[in-house]
């Protein structure tokens, strides 16, 4: 019988509702985080001041739904009453979902889920003098923030959460695909992409070049292909509906993967 297991590797606790959507499809699931969420306290002064301040920023961006769940935590210290007049963003819906629960009106891509797509928002083509902060994970990616600055926006960020890759035994996360007879793999980000190639022996590696991953961008799939994965599947963005959508067309059309 050919395998036909799909590894999902989001992190703990944002992984149920995919993994529904893959069983409804037909699909057998194993659950793998391939990056630990690390809130972290507020603690650093600048952090504390920049919450203070934050009806001094006319933009404020949440980069994914980690970044909303822990910034709102540190937010909500200083702001029982979100402030009027702040624009609000989040790169995806999920995000831009979870926001909206705080009664607010959020601007997000309509297509491309991911800080090119932001960019792209008419609220960003002028943005000189202005003040946007950005919450995000520590060590996030630079692309918005410097592409900000040379539009001319004062760029501050809110790093509120750490990614760290999982702490497994050697050989365990194989075993575990093994056993499940994985064929599939979801990848939700580059970091994650490398914490799987991290997480895997030279021996591993190699049994694993051949499956299909399902991946949320070109730029991860660029960064797939470098490593020397041979059968990738671009999504048209990262959310639940889009992945389910890729791997199952990846699936009537094998040929098409590369």
């Amino acid at each position: 019988m050919a395998r036909r297991s799909v590894l999902v590797t989001r992190p703990e606790g944002r992984g149920e509702t995919l993994s529904r959507c893959l069983r409804e499809a037909g699909c057998t699931v194993l659950e793998q985080p391939l990056i630990n969420i690390q809130p972290l306290p507020l603690s650093k002064p600048e952090d504390r001041q920049r919450v203070q301040d934050l009806d001094l920023y006319q933009h404020l961006i949440f980069v994914s739904l980690n970044a909303v769940d822990c910034g709102m935590a540190w937010i909500e210290q200083y702001w029982p009453q979100l402030p009027a007049g702040l624009n609000w963003y989040a790169v995806g819906q999920s995000s831009a979902a979870r926001l909206s629960d705080y009664g607010l009106r959020v601007r997000q891509p309509e297509q491309r889920m991911d800080s090119e797509g932001l960019l792209a928002l008419p609220q960003f083509q002028q943005v000189n003098g202005e003040r946007v902060l950005i919450v995000r994970g520590a060590g996030g990616r630079p692309l918005m923030g410097e592409t900000l600055v040379e539009r001319g926006a004062r760029v501050d960020y809110l790093e509120c959460y750490e990614r760290a890759c999982p702490d497994l035994a050697a050989g365990d996360l194989a075993a575990r695909m093994d056993v499940a007879a994985v064929d599939s793999i979801l990848l939700g980000s580059g970091e994650a992409l490398d914490n799987l190639v991290r997480l895997l022996s030279m021996d591993e590696r190699n049994n694993v070049m051949d499956m299909l991953l399902v991946l949320p961008s070109e730029r991860v799939a660029q960064r797939a292909r470098s490593l020397g994965f041979r059968h990738l599947q671009v999504a048209a963005n990262a959310t639940d509906e889009a992945m389910v959508a890729a791997l199952m067309s990846a699936r009537r059309n094998p040929e098409s993967n590369a």
